[in-house]
């Protein structure tokens, strides 16, 4: 197997091509280890140094990228996954499907090479609970005699949608079928719509406007959309919308934003990334509820597979009738 380092930000455009093909044949197909998400995380939130692993067959076929990057902290160098952790919700080591067990030792060789840069543990964060790297990378390394800890990082309530809007509110529970049933009614009494951002021409004032309506949502939230972060939002959205990747959604009352969510369409998933909306102005007309609601019922005519809440155990999430996925996390010491 030939291993190459590379530690320099041209990687992204050394592997354009074969990034996301290879992405594609690995068992964790998921946007936030696309090359786009990757290279934007790291142009605009990255700090430290990119270590990117690459491992190819004799025939050169890319068959595993560890997209990794270090950082010292007092004194002690960690190695992690471009994107780990606050915005990337599922990362992992990426390996063609049949290679994990002969890429995983080639990793576990080559952070141990002499001629490795230097570096004290492996952080692997929000891992989904399916991937191999829980099972097979866990034993490889423990079996080397690492030191391995391996345990839940958090939660992503998922729903697994049917066929039809009628079966999804049958799997509600009573009271929240009603309630759901009560906010659509109600909003329907004013003048309101909902739609998704479908041009490019569009897209620039439409992510200030999310970022507006985010920061309104809760004091939390206004300091989470600090300077860099919009940066990266705007950026982000760029990158991913050619390819049909986002989907920015806004629901108006009298000709005003009055809420928004911003999901991503991946492998037919619906992954619902982040929202916000204007709660001292229409906060008693519920526009985030209903807008939650509006963008399940498209999930469900447009057969979508699952609709994702990624992390998080907020209260909300369940009412929705999400059921719980784990996301774990595999630290690796030497």
């Amino acid at each position: 197997m030939h291993i190459d380092l590379i530690t320099d930000v041209s990687v992204f455009d050394q592997l354009a091509t074969e990034w996301n093909e290879l992405l594609h044949r690995s068992a964790m197909d998921t946007l936030f280890l696309t090359r786009e998400w990757q290279s934007v995380w790291w142009k605009t939130l990255g700090t430290g140094e990119l270590r990117v692993i690459t491992f190819r067959e004799d025939d050169h076929t890319l068959v595993g990228i560890a997209p990794l990057f270090a950082q010292a902290t007092d004194d002690l160098i960690s190695l992690a996954i471009i994107g780990c952790v606050d915005v990337s919700d599922y990362l992992d080591v990426i390996v063609s499907r049949g290679y994990e067990e002969p890429v995983y030792a080639a990793l576990l060789d080559t952070l141990t090479r002499p001629d490795f840069p230097a570096w004290h543990s492996l952080d692997l964060c929000t891992v989904p609970a399916a991937s191999p790297t829980n099972t097979m990378l866990k034993t490889m390394a423990q079996a080397r005699g690492f030191t391995v800890e391996h345990y839940r990082h958090d939660v992503s309530p998922i729903i697994e949608l049917p066929d039809d809007w009628e079966t999804y509110l049958a799997t509600l529970d009573k009271k929240q079928r009603h309630e759901m049933r009560r906010k659509l009614r109600r909003i329907e009494e004013v003048h309101a719509q909902w739609y998704v951002i479908d041009s490019a021409e569009r897209l620039d004032q439409a992510v200030l406007d999310f970022i507006e309506l985010h920061k309104k949502s809760r004091p939390d939230k206004n300091l989470f959309m600090d300077a860099r972060m919009q940066t990266f939002f705007v950026e982000m959205a760029r990158a991913l919308f050619p390819h049909g990747w986002l989907q920015l959604a806004f629901f108006e009352i009298e000709g005003e934003r009055a809420a928004a969510i911003w999901n991503f369409v991946y492998n037919n998933d619906v992954l619902v990334y982040n929202s916000g909306y204007d709660p001292i102005k229409y906060g008693a007309l519920s526009p985030g509820i209903v807008l939650f609601a509006h963008s399940i019922q498209d999930a469900i005519a447009a057969k979508r597979r699952r609709y994702d809440f990624l992390r998080g155990n907020e209260e909300y999430k369940y009412r929705f009738g999400a059921k719980e996925t784990e996301v774990m996390e595999l630290h690796i010491r030497r």
